[in-house]
């Protein structure tokens, strides 16, 4: 039987938040337009594939920092998730297999992963 761990509150709170703000961010980069800068379309087709974009009008001055804004949290809470008190209370392999789990704790009550509620 797989070994459960007895994740941090903290800890799952921001491994959940994590998800959150990468599937936001992820949503935002595909509603918006190829380059970030305005650049004419253009079509190739002398690579092992043929690729083609159409013309990017850029993104707006909102949109870039709404990127930002994302990309920013996203990178704090991978911070605060990987360097957290907890993994120092678990060695190598163990480790390991605590992260793993805790990627996958996504939606799930903190009482089902033998968490602190």
């Amino acid at each position: 039987m797989a070994t459960t761990y007895d994740f941090p509150s903290d800890l799952l709170a921001g491994q959940e938040e994590l998800h959150q703000v990468r599937a936001e961010l992820s949503a935002l980069l595909k509603r918006l337009p190829w380059s970030v800068e305005p650049l004419d379309g253009f079509s190739d087709d002398n690579g092992w594939r043929k690729v083609e974009r159409p013309a990017s009008p850029g993104w707006t001055a909102d949109e870039q920092a709404e990127v930002e804004k994302l990309r920013q949290r996203e990178h704090e809470l991978a911070v605060f998730v990987s360097t957290h008190r907890y993994w120092s209370e678990l060695a190598g392999s163990e480790r390991v297999a605590a992260r793993s789990q805790l990627k996958h704790t996504q939606g799930v009550p903190p009482e089902e992963t033998g968490g602190t509620p």
